[in-house]
């Protein structure tokens, strides 16, 4: 079956679970990623015991769907990771609110995306799109043999540090290759994110000459890296998730508008869910092992649904009677960039798909538009224009007297 975020369309009894690359049946009763989200944040947590430490390090992110509440938020995410077109998510909020925990959280969710076999990254859709031109030789002769150029691997996380220098952000000479006075760029973190999730945390307080970077490639797709004799174009297709605290530094508007979705984050309100916070995290504290254990059947199922929504995204249509409502809201919002548009649609359709159905409804354009258009107007720009179209009537008003 398949979890709708907006529609109920009765219930299963059993659920397909994808686990270690087969299909296993798990009795879940789920039939919407909303309602999977509203049953485990109301599902019984049991305390686990003290596990000993080994003194190895190891990473073990915080379940994404053991999150109290912030519905919104994963709502967003979720929505990012099926339709990367819809371009991101930022989330805003004070410091403690969940929203890194989230990102990160997002790591047993990632779905699987095509990864080149091809030194040069060649994949099947670029002879789609360009032809055979659109590859290297070889594999335009492997592709004529059958022979396949890609295979399906679990995306990544990339994370951005805040302390990033330039050339770890865009690449650079390699310094090894340097030592025996040879000169070869290495990748990267853009480079890395390719096909992958980009987490930014602090975007707001990044060096300008990086967020420079980082619009240039978000915006292309690729970017060229040039040192001295040397040349080379990465690609750069990543789903871009930033996180920021207004009170530390405002984000620049031109990096601002390149998130699709911007999510508010507060902190919880209800004295009951602040206290079962407190009770999952210090839970994960003392078994990060036991805690993810609990939600791993669930996670599992929204994985494999995300895969299934990315799966069903290119059939997905938008009437243009639900369009023209989306955009009478932009006009009457009084929104310039068309970058609003772009990510209310794109949104729409993944919320559909995530439901398994075919064609956008205006309930789910209501669903996505808070998150797809608020932020978006500028008072400056609004003034400023007032102030243009002022000097243009008197210029008119002159030229007509003359």
């Amino acid at each position: 079956m398949d979890i709708h975020l907006g529609q109920d369309l009765g219930n299963s009894e059993e659920d397909h679970i994808l686990m270690e690359g087969t299909l296993s049946r798990v009795p879940t009763g789920v039939r919407s990623l909303r309602e999977l989200i509203d049953r485990v944040m109301g599902k019984g947590f049991t305390i686990p015991e003290v596990q000993e430490d080994s003194g190895i390090a190891e990473v073990i992110p915080f379940p994404f769907l053991a999150i109290v509440n912030q519905y919104e938020m994963k709502i967003a995410l979720l929505l990012a990771l099926i339709n990367p077109a819809m371009g991101g998510v930022l989330l805003i909020g004070p410091r403690g609110t969940g929203k890194t925990t989230a990102v990160r959280g997002l790591l047993d969710l990632l779905p699987l995306v095509p990864k080149s076999l091809c030194y040069y990254g060649c994949l099947p859709e670029d002879i789609e799109t360009m032809g055979m031109d659109g590859v290297c030789p070889d594999c335009a002769r492997k592709y004529a043999e059958g022979v396949p150029l890609a295979v399906m691997d679990r995306a990544r996380l990339v994370e951005l540090p805040l302390n990033a220098r330039l050339e770890d952000v865009i690449g650079g000479i390699d310094e090894r290759a340097a030592i025996h006075q040879r000169l070869r760029l290495q990748r990267g973190i853009l480079a890395q994110a390719d096909r992958n999730v980009l987490y930014v945390d602090e975007v707001n307080l990044l060096n300008d000459d990086i967020v420079d970077a980082l619009l240039d490639a978000a915006a292309q797709g690729s970017y060229t890296v040039r040192r001295g004799p040397v040349s080379a174009t990465y690609r750069s297709r990543f789903i871009l998730i930033g996180s920021m605290n207004p009170e530390e530094g405002h984000l620049r508007p031109q990096i601002q508008d390149r998130f699709g979705l911007r999510v508010i984050v507060r902190g919880l309100e209800s004295d009951d869910e602040r206290l079962e916070a407190y009770r999952r995290v210090k839970a994960y504290l003392a078994n990060p092992r036991s805690t993810v254990e609990q939600y791993r059947l669930e996670s599992e199922l929204a994985r494999e649904e995300i895969q299934l929504a990315r799966e069903l995204l290119p059939k997905v249509e938008l009437p243009d009677k639900v369009a023209r409502v989306g955009l009478k809201w932009v006009k009457e919002l009084g929104i310039d960039s068309l970058r609003a548009e772009i990510t209310l649609f794109e949104a729409a359709r993944a919320f559909a798909a995530a439901d398994s159905r075919e064609l956008v409804t205006v309930e789910d354009l209501k669903q996505v538009a808070p998150m797809a258009l608020r932020l978006r107007k500028s008072s400056f720009m609004s003034d400023y224009l007032s102030q243009q179209e002022e000097e243009q009537a008197e210029l008119k008003s002159l030229m007509e007297r003359t």
